[in-house]
């Protein structure tokens, strides 16, 4: 019996080939679904600023004064 070029199974080339874009599609989904997860992941662990932190940056971009800043900083510390 001559297959030509198709295996004992009747695939051929083209069954390897699917074979082969199969896994390369599911390792693809792999590494999207874990790349969403870290995105989700350090998306919700956002750290809010503290007051102090805002205070300083008020304070370095000129909104208040030494005298409120350092009056300021007592109250929150």
């Amino acid at each position: 019996m001559q297959f030509g070029m198709m295996d004992g199974y009747g695939y051929g080339v083209a069954g390897y080939g699917m074979l082969i874009f199969g896994f390369i599609f599911w390792i693809l989904i792999l590494i999207g679904l874990i790349l969403l997860i870290k995105y989700l992941w350090e998306g919700g662990a956002k750290k809010e600023e503290s007051a102090l932190e805002l205070l300083k940056k008020r304070y370095a971009r000129g909104e208040i004064s030494k005298e409120e800043f350092e009056e300021k900083k007592k109250d929150l510390v």
